[in-house]
């Protein structure tokens, strides 16, 4: 076989490439494997207390069995998939549901109400073991502005409160804080409240910060934000004897200039980069980026096409960057306007009016949100949390049967290239497909078992990493 250039010149100009490959994929490693949580709950700091995760998740649960007793009344709200083919009179709910009670699980899912029967039970479930995932300790826009002294007393109570749950094990599985903006008028204040909180609580627990913990930077419009929140937090790892890198922070996409600057470009990368690597998410704030958009107060919702246009822009300057991106929040609450034990028919059914339209709107934005690829959002009350696992769960068990077979076909295609020795380079593309089960796996939707169908075992699937599944398979060929 003829060649007209010689391997020499060929190996200098692709070792050149290859330099700007390994560059681009430093840049652009893909998304993370790691566990995102579905939502983030941002709750005033003066009400923080040690046990509130467990207190929110108790509420949520009565707020669903309240005005949602079975499954069949919860996919009529919703008009979920086969809703109108579900009975309507008592007895026979509690007949299908003891039927369905009883069918081991592979039979249960050929049934008709599979998809209802089982987004409610796994919604009871995540209510009753783990209705947080994430909490974010707010002493921005859920705490106001207040005199400092109280600020400072507030800073100090939540520290403690949150070193009572670390012991008591009461603490959501991700945590962390919300401080002020470092706008001109405000970045003292929340430097002050950083310095305070995490000072107290590492004097509590003998310098032990809770897993997953992270520092929210609201208001981010430039570069020089981050890179400033970055020099204190190696000021404080040093004062605390913590080890470098040890801090890590959020930004929020809240503000028109974040989107884009006074050149006419995507900042948002830029601003990613200021964070020397201790960026791991950015957040959406519905309401103020609205308002930053000149939207009135009536039409600022999660549903407004200048969300869109954010949400996409922020996924093209950060997709590939593993950056976790979050959708905002749904400003309705699904809360009942009569309050009391002796309420009247008449009221009682305005609060399952209210209540039901409340979780129709909350329930639309979510899927909304997965739809788009934002697979994290805000809640704001308990009365809430049902809507966010309806939502994910159905989202995730809806569409598990085409993923399965996505993955399943891709995973035979990565054996052939891997017993004839072809170099197999769709890694990437096999991680998307693989994150689908990871994401539903994490938050309860589905449980290592149901991955096995893709051809994956349980020992690959525990890697959460395409590229170490098909490594240990080219090992083993």
């Amino acid at each position: 076989m003829k060649l007209s250039l010689p391997d020499s010149d060929k190996t200098a100009l692709l070792d050149q490439l290859g330099v700007a490959n390994l560059a681009f994929q430093k840049t652009y490693p893909g998304d993370r494997p790691d566990r995102q949580p579905v939502h983030t709950v941002y709750g005033g700091a003066n009400l923080f207390k040690a046990d509130t995760c467990v207190r929110m998740g108790e509420i949520a649960l009565r707020n669903l069995q309240t005005y949602a007793p079975n499954f069949v009344e919860l996919a009529r709200v919703l008009q979920l998939t086969g809703h109108e083919h579900l009975p309507t009179l008592e007895k026979d709910i509690h007949d299908l549901t003891a039927y369905l009670d009883k069918l081991p699980a592979d039979q249960r899912r050929q049934q008709p109400a599979w998809l209802a029967y089982t987004v409610y039970n796994k919604m009871v479930q995540k209510l009753k073991a783990e209705a947080v995932e994430d909490f974010r300790i707010d002493f921005e826009d859920g705490f106001g502005n207040r005199p400092d002294a109280e600020e400072d007393v507030t800073a100090v109570q939540a520290a403690h409160e949150v070193a009572r749950g670390m012991e008591q094990g009461t603490l959501s599985p991700f945590i962390g804080i919300r401080i002020k903006p470092f706008t001109e008028d405000l970045k003292a204040r929340g430097v002050r409240t950083l310095d305070i909180f995490l000072t107290t609580l590492l004097e509590a627990t003998g310098g032990k910060l809770p897993n997953n913990f992270v520092v929210m930077l609201p208001k981010v419009t430039i570069p020089e934000q981050m890179t400033t929140m970055v020099r204190f937090f190696e000021l404080l790892e040093k004062a605390n004897n913590l080890a470098p890198g040890t801090l890590k922070m959020e930004t929020m996409v809240e503000a028109t200039q974040i989107v884009m600057d006074d050149e006419g470009r995507n900042p948002l990368m830029r601003i990613i980069r200021a964070s020397e690597g201790r960026c791991i998410a950015a957040h959406f704030g519905t309401y103020d980026y609205t308002a930053s958009a000149g939207i009135t107060a009536k039409y600022q919702t999660m549903a407004h096409p200048v969300c869109d246009f954010a949400h996409h822009m922020t996924k093209v300057a950060l997709g590939g960057t593993g950056i976790f991106l979050s959708d905002g929040a749904t400003n309705v609450m699904p809360i009942g306007p009569h309050r009391g034990d002796n309420l009247t028919f008449a009221q009682l059914r305005e609060n399952q009016e209210a209540v039901h339209s409340g979780w129709r709107q909350a329930y639309h934005h979510t899927m909304h949100s997965l739809i788009n690829g934002l697979y994290q959002g805000w809640d704001l009350n308990p009365a809430q949390l049902p809507m966010r696992y309806a939502a994910t769960y159905n989202f995730f068990l809806s569409s598990y049967e085409g993923a399965v077979h996505r993955l399943k076909t891709f995973v035979d295609r990565a054996a052939i290239s891997t017993l004839t020795g072809d170099i197999f380079d769709d890694a990437a593309t096999g991680q998307g497909l693989l994150n689908f089960f990871l994401k539903a796996l994490n938050c309860g939707a589905i449980s290592a078992e149901d991955i096995v169908p893709t051809g994956l075992t349980i020992e690959e699937i525990e890697t959460r990493s395409f590229y170490r599944i098909l490594a240990g398979r080219r090992r083993k060929a």
